[in-house]
């Protein structure tokens, strides 16, 4: 939507627009922002569906006070309308809550393999993915976000350890879309490594690190493919910053005032609970700051403490969550920060993503290297 709430067309729905094969991949429900924002068209993004309430679309703030007509696709919950409009050819990911028997007709009358089934609510497995040879394919994993890396590692056997890892996903996308289609012009492919983000709101840093983990591991197999390919743009970036995520000082403490720990907004998935490095509380972890003060804050027990994690150059001995551990970390908030984020691409047009870009460039970047413009 534009800043006047009109509808403009999306890169993905123009590349498919011009016979460009398209996939959509994340490890949040794919009627979350970033996936939603390739393949939708919705005023307010808590329009997901199926059960919704009338604020949610009619969000009369973004409507200018005025209620629309319901069959107005900016008020259409955003499931329906990726169920419909055929915009990703390859969609896998999370959220299948959001969709039901109605929406799985419609995704199977366009010929797509559905993995699972959004009818009996059955999530898909990684079994399931590796099966599929559909070339349009609508996979999703858990009825919720996708289960965090580190509680899959921890519990290996339990049913959320059956979900694909980023990696995989990003491997089976490229497979799909680099042998289906007829025009043989290539695919324009998202994938998002969304739990970074709402870990870190969390302000676990166990969790986050090994979704960032998980996230370079996707970025790996896509350069994979654009070194063997030579033909390929590969960009690299992040629509924000969350928390204030610090490498600090060993022995130092940093001060970001709180009155209670950031809350875990995805607390339904009893897989995304866990106990942040800190301590309980939120209060200040006097075993491991007391070495220098970084700012005034260091005595408030509202401010958090520093999450350490042992190093390849550490002794064997030396364990995760202690003082001599040498990688220190810490939060400064619960929530975005307006730090820069860092964009890295490679391949052909790269060359325009050196130094310093604004955000919004990355439209042009892209539709350029797909010949959109």
């Amino acid at each position: 939507m534009d800043a006047k709430g009109q509808m403009v067309p999306t890169v993905m729905e123009m590349a498919k627009q011009a016979g460009y094969r398209t996939g959509n991949v994340s490890t949040a429900e794919i009627t979350d922002a970033t996936p939603a924002g390739q393949m939708s068209h919705a005023l307010a993004r808590g329009c997901q569906g199926p059960v919704y309430s009338a604020k949610s679309c009619q969000d009369t703030a973004v409507t200018g006070g005025k209620e629309l007509a319901t069959d107005d696709v900016r008020v259409t919950p955003i499931a329906k309308q990726i169920a419909r409009n055929g915009t990703a050819d390859v969609i896998l990911g999370g959220g299948l809550s959001r969709f039901d028997t109605a929406d799985e007709k419609a995704l199977r009358d366009q010929g797509y393999d559905v993995l699972g089934s959004p009818k009996d609510q059955t999530v898909a497995t990684k079994t399931d993915l590796a099966n599929t040879q559909g070339e349009k394919v609508f996979g999703l994993f858990n009825k919720g976000n996708l289960t965090v890396e580190k509680s899959k590692q921890d519990n290996p056997g339990s049913a959320e350890a059956k979900e694909p890892t980023l990696a995989e996903m990003t491997t089976k996308s490229i497979e799909l879309l680099g042998n289906g289609g007829t025009k043989g012009n290539g695919f324009y492919l998202q994938v998002e490594g969304a739990l970074i983000d709402k870990r870190s709101h969390a302000n676990d840093a166990a969790q986050t690190l090994e979704e960032i983990k998980a996230f370079d591991d996707a970025v790996a197999v896509a350069l994979d493919f654009a070194k063997k390919d030579g033909h390929t743009l590969v960009i690299v970036t992040a629509d924000h910053e969350c928390a204030g995520f610090n490498i600090i000082e060993k022995g130092s403490f940093t001060n970001a005032e709180a009155a209670n720990p950031p809350v875990n907004v995805d607390g339904g998935n009893t897989a995304n609970n866990s106990t942040p490095s800190r301590a309980s509380g939120n209060t200040k972890d006097a075993t491991r700051s007391t070495g220098v003060v970084n700012g005034a804050g260091a005595n408030d027990p509202h401010n958090f403490a520093p999450a350490t994690f042992r190093s390849a150059d550490d002794p064997a001995d030396v364990k995760d969550g202690s003082p001599q551990a040498s990688l220190w970390l810490t939060y400064l908030s619960g929530n975005h920060t307006g730090a820069d984020v860092p964009v890295y691409s490679y391949g052909a047009g790269s060359e325009k993503l050196q130094g310093t870009v604004d955000n919004t460039d990355l439209f042009g970047v892209v539709a350029d290297a797909l010949k959109l413009r």
